[in-house]
């Protein structure tokens, strides 16, 4: 009898769409570079100062893991220099460089790597370093007191605190025109609304990431601020500046799309998505926090699981 082997079986996928992991990250970086490189030239030298600790000591950390783990080197997929660059994204300029290198440490160790590595994380790990670091040290995560010292051509008051403590009045001189171009204070890298829309459609169009996310999002957004502000106008902002402030826009493209922590099924993704929406919304208008955007990830993290149960049906069944 011929030893030939006739036919093969291997375990999924079967069908390979040549995507892969450094192509993704290195996408991610670079559609995240727009808005990185408006809050350089906005905040100067510190910012950029924060940004090249952050991806180095996430590379480093990386690399340091792959040795104690002994695993084969990941540095150059790309996904260490993208989680210290998202980190970098949502913090002040002036944060001090021990306080970036202790967040970037939390992220890759554990955010990432205490659960088993890249796509073994439930939460997005530069979510658990920033809820970490904004509980530990709120002084630093501060935008309003860090950025004190800059003299800028805009309201330099963080328009979410403004919102929350003051009501809709008080931000009415930032019109959606000024934020889409990065004229208000926050994070290094999510303050250019313009920039991490492009970013974000970009992302979409090559299939980085998926729409039902971040668009649902974005809608839940939408419509649960539209709910307070008709509710109580004078108290609660309107949709449009809720969502081109705070991380709302990092969150649609770059953090709640993450392949690890997110749905796989179209109808959990929008489910996933429109529930971070509420729930960002539910804390920055009666929470304690001025911008609920990381919470509501962290928590829909939490609930992924579960949602991921809601599954199509399957043609035919087994007899």
């Amino acid at each position: 009898m011929s030893s030939k082997k006739m036919f093969i079986v291997s375990h999924a996928p079967f069908w390979h769409n040549r995507s892969n992991i450094p192509e993704r990250c290195y996408g991610m970086i670079w559609a995240a570079m727009p808005a990185v490189a408006l809050g350089i030239v906005q905040y100067g030298l510190p910012a950029a100062g924060v940004v090249f600790l952050a991806v180095g000591t996430a590379i480093l950390a990386e690399w340091l893991m792959n040795r104690l783990t002994k695993r084969t080197a990941t540095i150059t997929d790309g996904n260490a220099a993208l989680l210290g660059l998202l980190f970098a994204m949502l913090i002040p300029a002036t944060t001090p460089w021990w306080v970036v290198m202790v967040g970037t440490l939390l992220t890759v160790v554990i955010g990432l790597h205490v659960f088993g590595g890249m796509g073994a994380n439930p939460f997005h790990p530069v979510a658990v370093s920033m809820m970490m670091l904004t509980v530990s040290w709120p002084a630093f995560m501060d935008f309003n007191a860090a950025l004190v010292n800059y003299e800028l051509s805009f309201n330099a008051v963080f328009p979410l605190s403004l919102s929350k403590n003051l009501g809709t009045a008080a931000v009415a001189g930032f019109t959606p025109l000024d934020l889409l171009l990065g004229q208000q204070t926050g994070g290094i890298g999510s303050t250019f609304g313009l920039g991490l829309i492009g970013g974000g459609l970009y992302l979409m169009a090559k299939r980085y990431i998926r729409w039902e996310i971040s668009l649902s999002f974005l809608a839940g957004i939408y419509m649960t601020a539209l709910v307070f502000h008709m509710a109580a106008p004078d108290q609660y902002a309107g949709p449009l500046f809720h969502l081109l402030t705070g991380y709302t826009l990092v969150g649609a493209f770059f953090l709640l799309p993450d392949n690890a922590s997110s749905p796989v099924n179209p109808i959990p993704m929008l489910i996933y998505g429109a529930g971070a929406g509420f729930l960002a919304m539910l804390i920055r208008n009666i929470g304690s926090y001025h911008d609920g955007v990381l919470l509501a990830v962290l928590l829909m993290n939490l609930v992924n699981p579960l949602l991921d149960k809601i599954r199509p049906k399957a043609l035919g069944k087994v007899a």
